[in-house]
């Protein structure tokens, strides 16, 4: 039987083309301030563009993405691409894992592994999943969906993925930044097929009174006004002029880098040092795949089909969902403003990690979510249960 072809395979052609664009950056002319003070250092980024232009070695990276366990299907006109890691046990609970922005698939191998296989890594093999990570639509190896106003959108796709395509009756599903979105429409839209979710943030309540706001509500809400107008410019512009963006990173090496790298650093549990959480090689690998594949600006369609509508909010969520909150993540709401939305069964406050917590904390995730879905996997779906005390350093408020 023939092999299936590589997943990626860059010419040399196009490699040289990198290179020499990272080498003739223009760089903007500095201003007189400090690091990281006005947006991405100039000395680190300079630094990381000198490696990735002489010294990352792209076909070793490369070479470890063909031999992840990568599938395609065709759904509806879209091409999705995922990878699929079976579970060590013959009952194995089916598990799709969907990443956010500025991630892609690999950032959530680490997570699929230790769900799939835990006996490798100290549990028990009958708390494997099979687990599924699919690339979002215009992320690396998916294309964007056809039609800008595309009725399949792809909390859909998913479902249609897990259980048209793979065979799913019930699954879990996991997600977090634009995947947690994505859970919540399909745990909504699809409630018979989902024994429950996982996710690490949490959708808005549709309509609420202010004059039912608790406290700690309201501090929420004024903290998120306040994150919103120091951190979210980025959102503000992927939402609503995202091609004005896209041309320039799509063009620039560096300046696609320097997008990226300033939200690893401010969005994760690194202390304002980038380096204690991602390696060069990881951080210039995931830029080189938005790079290679040309998908910066397709990236950005999920803000702003969001903004303009094209994807709906979500209203209720009626399966069992467990939330883990990291201390360094964009939002931390109380679990009185999760239940407006949803059917919260398990609220842990993790001790350390940020946005990118599948990547930052792997085994503190893998646990967390192995820990919630237990008491879900037998078929039919048992009544919510609450989640034991914990002994360990995460704190579960269910």
């Amino acid at each position: 039987m023939p092999s299936s072809p590589p997943m990626i395979a860059v010419s040399e052609a196009e490699l040289a083309e990198l290179r020499a664009r990272l080498k003739r950056t223009r760089w903007a002319e500095p201003w007189p301030v400090d690091g990281w003070e006005a947006g991405t250092d100039t000395a680190e980024l300079r630094r990381l563009v000198a490696y990735w232009a002489d010294g990352y070695d792209w076909r070793v990276h490369e070479a470890a993405i063909n031999a992840l366990p990568s599938h395609r299907a065709d759904i509806d006109r879209t091409a999705v691409h995922y990878l699929r890691f079976d579970g060590e046990h013959p009952d194995a609970l089916p598990i799709v894992l969907t990443h956010g922005w500025p991630s892609s698939f690999l950032e959530l191998t680490a997570l699929a592994d230790r769900l799939a296989t835990p006996s490798r890594y100290g549990g028990a093999a009958e708390d494997a999943f099979t687990v599924i990570v699919p690339s979002l639509p215009g992320f690396a190896f998916s294309p964007q969906r056809p039609e800008l106003t595309d009725a399949q959108q792809t909390h859909h796709l998913w479902h249609r993925l897990m259980h048209d395509e793979l065979g799913f009756e019930r699954y879990a599903a996991h997600g977090g930044d634009l995947g947690a979105g994505i859970t919540s429409r399909l745990a909504e839209a699809h409630p018979e097929a989902l024994v429950g979710i996982h996710l690490l943030a949490v959708a808005a309540p549709a309509d609420y009174d202010p004059a039912t706001l608790t406290p700690q509500e309201q501090a929420h809400l004024d903290s998120v006004a306040a994150w919103q107008a120091q951190e979210g410019a980025y959102l503000q512009q992927q939402s609503t002029r995202p091609l004005t963006l896209s041309q320039g990173l799509a063009d620039s090496p560096a300046g696609l880098l320097a997008w990226l790298v300033e939200k690893y650093r401010a969005w994760s549990d690194c202390d304002g040092d980038l380096s204690s959480r991602f390696s060069d090689d990881f951080l210039l690998t995931q830029a080189s795949l938005y790079w290679f594949t040309g998908t910066i600006s397709t990236s950005f369609r999920p803000y702003y089909e969001y903004a303009h509508g094209l994807t709906r909010r979500v209203e209720r969520v009626s399966v069992p969902t467990a939330v883990a909150l990291f201390p360094a993540d964009l939002s931390r709401p109380p679990r009185s403003w999760a239940e407006r939305t949803y059917d919260i069964t398990r609220y842990t406050h993790m001790p350390r990690g940020g946005h990118f917590a599948a990547h930052e904390e792997p085994a503190l995730l893998a646990d967390d979510i192995t820990e919630f879905f237990r008491a879900y996997r037998s078929l039919p779906r048992p009544a919510p249960q609450p989640s034991a005390p914990q002994s360990s350093a995460p704190r579960s408020e269910g």
